[in-house]
């Protein structure tokens, strides 16, 4: 476990060099959201919905926020798979697929904290209509954030599986510009998941792209009510376990029959 830990640390510390990256992502969040923002407004101005204004804003907030946990990836172990780097990696005394998730995860946390802390203060101090809302309450919040953690593990364990595709194809673009594209539309990415159309909503969020980042935020706004909270905790957990299961079966076998790249 020691080893583990170390990794993740290690990870933690790298990710905190890349300011100048930091802050290109923070502008660049910065500027979606307001532009997102002012779509839905005049969406609202032409045909008011069901849903409030504020939670929307909200929705887009926080899913600008924390986009780089969705999308960021470990570029480093997709060139060692490819020049055949990976070898070395083989040696070490480690469960590989633990040593990377742990990479994986300390990659996806400290990028996403380091943009969305500035980009929530930035979005608190907006007006109303723009900004983002307080929480539905101080539970609501609290269950929100383990969910949010779910979710990240969650993610972590989807990019995983993807290198271990990687590993088998040594080319990451077409199944991962596949997954990207799910995961965008069904997470929540490019239009919330709450304005999806009512008869959708029972499958849309039972699958697991809507328990990264859509199940977190509709704790936030108070759309899953209280008593929903554990039903919504252990759906998150249950896949964040099945895909992690799936992942070390498949680097298991790839394990197994895995032909180095590279010289």
């Amino acid at each position: 476990m020691k080893a583990y830990l170390s990794v993740f640390r290690m990870r933690l510390r790298m990710e905190t060099q890349y300011r100048g990256a930091v802050l290109g992502g923070v502008v660049c969040q910065i500027f979606f959201g307001l532009i997102l923002i002012a779509v839905y407004r005049a969406l609202y101005a032409g045909k008011p919905q069901s849903l409030p204004l504020a939670h929307v804003t909200t929705y887009v907030w926080l899913q600008q926020a924390f986009f780089r946990m969705l999308l960021s990836s470990d570029a480093e172990l997709m060139d060692k798979v490819r020049t055949g780097g990976i070898a070395y990696d083989l040696c070490r005394p480690v469960h590989l697929y633990g040593f990377y998730y742990a990479r994986i995860l300390a990659q996806k946390l400290m990028g996403s904290l380091l943009r969305a802390l500035p980009m929530l203060v930035f979005a608190a101090l907006l007006p109303e209509g723009w900004g983002i809302a307080l929480p539905a309450s101080v539970p609501a919040l609290a269950l929100s954030l383990a969910a949010l953690l779910l979710g990240l593990c969650c993610v972590c364990a989807m990019e995983n599986i993807t290198m271990a595709f990687t590993m088998r194809t040594l080319d990451p673009r077409g199944f991962q510009a596949m997954l990207n594209l799910l995961m965008m539309i069904l997470s929540g990415s490019l239009l919330p998941l709450t304005l999806y159309p009512d008869s959708w909503q029972w499958v849309i969020t039972l699958l697991p792209y809507a328990q990264m980042l859509d199940a977190p935020i509709r704790l936030y706004t108070g759309e899953y009510a209280l008593p929903q909270a554990p039903g919504v905790l252990l759906l998150q957990g249950g896949w964040t376990a099945v895909l992690i299961l799936t992942g070390m079966m498949l680097w298991k076998r790839n394990q197994r029959r895995l032909i180095i790249q590279g010289g």
